[in-house]
């Protein structure tokens, strides 16, 4: 099958490795880890695999300018952010939340990258469509030719990002010796579980694709995954046999962007046994998901791959917020 352009931005392949300290510490199967928080140093994470796509289809269009949203903290918005400057093109930001006093994390790392953005509080981000509009006229009139790009760039050809990427995975476990029974990974908007779904599907691979929502619910997966990726069979002529979809969304506890204690403490325990750093939105939450599906026995095997979609800036404004010892009790 061949795929649609792409404009090469991500370092790849990223690596896979054995979390071996903290496997023992579990008991339980051997966890690697697919290193995509490794994709680059500013914009890394799992966006920048969508992106490749979608900036593709903007410069396509005769884009100069790229509009996209998220939260304040939105990795994908900042990995957006350095894209477009990277290609030379404006970034405009619709960040859901106040303007902030003193810029830290992904929202420093927006404005150094020459971002302009519009802050907006819940009531009018839950009218995206209206907030592209008011974007792209504004941009318009400045000369620009804007191009949308929804939350997280899923959406349809987004998705190719992860099916390329699960190809990857397959060659990574090849030549690690391993069949593993699951993949893990956060899920947040859906692009990059939908693609890795469409890529095991197409291949026939049988490793267990889970999961672990980190704000909405499985129903919302189970809808939002479903249409991404009949939108992208039909726009792409592609038929597949997709196997079932499999979502906990147990862990996401008080709710988007909310950490417990224990995720804290997870964070820093994988930081000791093995120097990665996860982050408490994502890859955290994850985790900590993982860490209770290995405990209580509901997930079991020899080998178990974590996908680390990055995330590590969004750490740094709830550390200025409240030391570690706090935020671990």
């Amino acid at each position: 099958m061949k795929l649609p352009p792409k404009i090469p931005l991500a370092r790849l392949p990223t690596p896979l490795q054995p979390l071996d300290r903290l496997s023992k510490h579990l008991g339980g199967p051997r966890i690697w880890l697919k290193r995509d928080d490794l994709t680059e140093n500013i914009g890394g994470g799992n966006k920048l695999r969508k992106l490749e796509y979608v900036l593709a289809d903007a410069k396509q269009h005769g884009a100069t300018a790229v509009i996209t949203s998220g939260g304040i903290q939105s990795n994908h918005c900042r990995a957006t952010a350095f894209a477009a400057a990277k290609l030379g093109l404006h970034c405009h930001l619709i960040l859901r939340g106040k303007p902030q006093t003193l810029a830290d994390g992904n929202l420093l790392l927006d404005q150094l990258l020459g971002a302009s953005i519009d802050y907006v509080n819940a009531k009018d981000f839950a009218d995206l469509n209206a907030c592209y509009y008011r974007a792209g006229e504004r941009l318009r009139e400045k000369g620009f030719q804007p191009y949308d790009i929804p939350i997280g760039a899923s959406n349809d050809i987004g998705i190719w990002g992860y099916v390329e990427a699960a190809e990857e995975m397959i060659c990574d476990f090849a030549d690690a010796a391993i069949d593993p029974v699951a993949l893990v990974l956060a899920v947040g908007s859906g692009g990059t579980y939908a693609g890795l779904q469409a890529g095991f599907s197409m291949k026939a691979h049988q490793s267990q694709l889970i999961g672990i929502c980190v704000g909405d619910n499985n129903a919302f997966f189970e809808h939002k995954v479903n249409q991404d990726l009949s939108a992208w069979q039909t726009r792409y002529d592609v038929t597949l046999n997709l196997r079932p979809n499999k979502f906990y969304d147990q862990f996401i506890g008080q709710g988007y962007g909310v950490a417990s204690a224990e995720i804290y403490a997870l964070i820093q325990k994988v930081a000791e046994l093995e120097g990665v750093i996860l982050d408490p939105v994502y890859t955290g939450k994850a985790m900590f998901g993982l860490t209770q599906l290995i405990t209580s026995k509901a997930l079991e095997g020899d080998d178990i791959v974590f996908l680390h979609s990055g995330g590590t800036f969004g750490l740094f404004p709830k550390m200025n917020r409240q030391p570690l010892s706090e935020l671990t009790q």
